[in-house]
């Protein structure tokens, strides 16, 4: 597993029920935005799909352990699994004052966005994935 990518955000009003606790469904936003921020810190230039390929998710799951609420700020922490040929899992914590509230679990799969079909992870993925493996 690699070194976390860290994503930190507040917690906002929106994001709660009317007694200030999150809505399951806002853990899997603040994931995504970790996993959005550093899919775009991969990028060298431009976007990381300018070159007509980039990643998708086909699954995502999320284990709630203690209830987040407003006010707070959190952090999203996101490392990486072993990598397969055209995909690679990505795995979660979200910590909010020194307590992790929830894990959670996204593969994501590299596609070429014309077609729509799974294409090789770029080597600047899987390359640094594969060493840690060895």
């Amino acid at each position: 597993m690699t070194a976390p990518f860290r994503c930190s955000r507040r917690v906002d009003f929106c994001d709660t029920d009317m007694v200030g606790i999150v809505h399951f469904a806002n853990y899997f936003r603040y994931m995504e935005q970790a996993r959005i921020e550093w899919v775009y810190a991969q990028a060298t230039s431009g976007t990381p799909y300018d070159g007509g390929e980039g990643p998708i998710i086909v699954n995502a799951s999320c284990d709630f352990l203690v209830p987040l609420v407003y006010p707070g700020d959190i952090e999203v922490r996101m490392y990486l699994g072993n990598p397969g040929r055209t995909s690679v899992g990505s795995y979660y914590e979200i910590h909010a004052a020194g307590r992790k509230y929830a894990e959670g679990a996204a593969k994501m799969v590299w596609i070429d966005v014309a077609s729509g079909r799974p294409v090789p992870l770029p080597d600047s993925v899987a390359a640094p994935l594969r060493a840690l493996a060895s």
